[in-house]
């Protein structure tokens, strides 16, 4: 294993949460699948670039053909993506590459399982890879209930009235506000009209 590899392992085992909270062939699969080559960008790290690196070329003159040294950065787009298994939206600098392979493979989740470890380049491509999977092998161990339809309806039916409630509670609440909000501007008005006759009574 290279020096890259090595602290991006490390990197991976303090991230995630450490060796004795991971299965054991899990980290085995993340120590033998890193990526054993050197990233090109640095930038790189902190994103999902799906292969995508920086590459370098001449740049050939029209007239008489003199070549000078120049460089093609990919496409980074900043972008919000959804994960299912976290519930929440993910803000990662992605490319546009990378974006048309997760939405082939169905989601930035898909993506991040079916891709092999040593095809992401990036500490945090392969930091949320093994947060996903540890979050599935908890998910597998789970004992899972199932409730016989009558249940499940009456299950449907309290949420339905816990919602109504809810809604009524919050209409109520509005129009207690509007109205002492209509109530102050009417001791507002009047104050100033008192203010009035009494300014004229003294002129």
């Amino acid at each position: 294993m290279s020096f890259r590899a090595r602290e991006m392992y490390k990197k991976v085992v303090q991230r995630v949460g450490g060796d004795g909270k991971l299965p054991a062939e899990l980290m085995k699969s993340v120590k033998d699948m890193l990526p054993d080559r050197k990233v090109v960008m640095g930038r790189a790290q902190r994103g999902i670039f799906a292969g995508r690196h920086i590459r370098f070329g001449n740049k050939v003159s029209e007239d008489g053909g003199n070549k000078s040294r120049r460089s093609w950065k990919p496409n980074v787009q900043e972008k919000r993506l959804f994960s299912y298994i976290h519930d929440r939206h993910i803000r990662v600098k992605v490319t546009t590459h990378a974006l048309r392979c997760i939405d082939k493979a169905g989601g930035i989740d898909e993506y991040l399982l079916k891709t092999p470890y040593n095809k992401m380049d990036t500490e945090m491509g392969i930091v949320w890879k093994a947060k996903i999977e540890k979050m599935y092998s908890e998910l597998a161990e789970m004992e899972v209930g199932f409730f016989p339809p009558e249940e499940e309806a009456k299950i449907e039916q309290g949420f339905d009235e816990a919602r109504a409630a809810k809604r009524d509670f919050r209409r109520e609440a509005r129009r207690a506000l509007a109205k002492q909000r209509h109530l102050e501007a009417g001791t507002e008005v009047t104050n100033t009209k008192e203010e009035v006759s009494d300014a004229a009574a003294k002129v």
